[in-house]
């Protein structure tokens, strides 16, 4: 059983080593353990860093991407170096590695295909109360618009299965935590979630930089991801936004019409006709957006057995 732990790195010169001395050389279940780092266009030392620290193993993004894309080119990695089980941490230290033993556990015992370590927010020193507020209440938006029981959504600290690992396609940017959620839940896979504790702050966040733009790119994606996984549903309930106050207006309509005074009322039956009418071609396109849904779903399934084909090659 190989463990990878891949850390995507820029401009990490002074916080890696803390990282990397922290991390675990053995665990119970493990064979063998290789650290992955994705140089996201570091200009500093960060790949000397690692090197010195016993690093063998990177990628190197050319320029700075993104964590999202930093993310996936790790995966890509980890799986080609024959990982089972891949984690996740940060390279600020920000985690615990002493739980990396406790998040992998669920997939070592088949009863997880990804796991998220779930930190203690109301606890952390370092996170302001609007912060605090801010993740909880998109941890709770998260939960109900993936069907899941995730309880801190934006946590980069995970692992995953290579079943789990073989089926993310990230499209998003900006960051991949929210999307992986959406997607576990669209296509089967078991998420489980782990309590894990948290370091003293090294730095400021390079992903949280304005907590504004955070949330409203955060919206963004979950709102994409929700029409790409649950395309019924999201146009279902749209079409319930303009059928039922059409509905009304035609109920409305009638009952003044049948108590003699429906002449004075006929902008709420045309009004009534239009948004039935709008509700009627967006529940239109309900149905077609779930048999695109259906058509994605193959199409997923090729990729996956594609990436192991390739996969054997290494």
């Amino acid at each position: 059983m190989k463990l990878v732990i891949q850390i995507p790195c820029y401009n990490e010169e002074e916080a890696l080593p803390v990282t990397l001395k922290a991390l675990p050389d053995k665990i119970e279940g493990i064979d063998e353990i290789e650290v992955l780092i994705i140089n996201d266009g570091s200009t500093d030392n960060t790949v000397d860093v690692a090197k010195h620290y016993g690093v063998k193993h990177f990628v190197d993004m050319g320029h700075n991407c993104g964590l999202a894309k930093a993310f996936v080119a790790g995966i890509k990695k980890s799986l080609e170096l024959g990982a089972d089980i891949i984690v996740n941490t940060d390279a600020d230290n920000q985690y615990s590695a002493d739980n990396i033993k406790d998040l992998i556990k669920p997939i070592l015992t088949k009863q997880a295909d990804i796991v998220i370590g779930t930190r203690p927010v109301s606890k952390i020193k370092h996170f302001s109360l609007m912060k605090k507020f801010l993740q909880k209440l998109g941890s709770f938006v998260m939960r109900l618009i993936s069907s899941t029981s995730v309880e801190d959504a934006p946590s980069g600290f995970r692992a995953f299965s290579r079943n789990a690992a073989l089926q993310l396609n990230i499209f998003d940017n900006y960051t991949y935590t929210l999307e992986t959620i959406i997607q576990a839940k669209a296509k089967g896979l078991q998420l489980v979630c782990v309590p894990v504790q948290v370091n003293p702050d090294l730095r400021d966040s390079k992903l949280v930089k304005n907590i504004f733009d955070y949330v409203r790119r955060s919206v963004y994606t979950m709102v994409r991801m929700f029409i790409i996984y649950r395309p019924f549903r999201f146009f279902a309930i749209l079409a319930g936004v303009f059928f039922i106050p059409g509905l009304l207006l035609c109920m409305r309509f009638l009952w003044y019409y049948f108590n003699g005074s429906g002449t004075g009322h006929i902008q709420s039956l045309i009004l009534s006709a239009i948004l039935i009418i709008i509700s009627i071609q967006i529940g239109v396109t309900a149905i077609l957006s779930e048999l695109f849904s259906i058509n994605r779903k193959i199409l997923e399934d090729i990729q996956k057995r594609l990436k192991m084909q390739d996969l054997k090659k290494f």
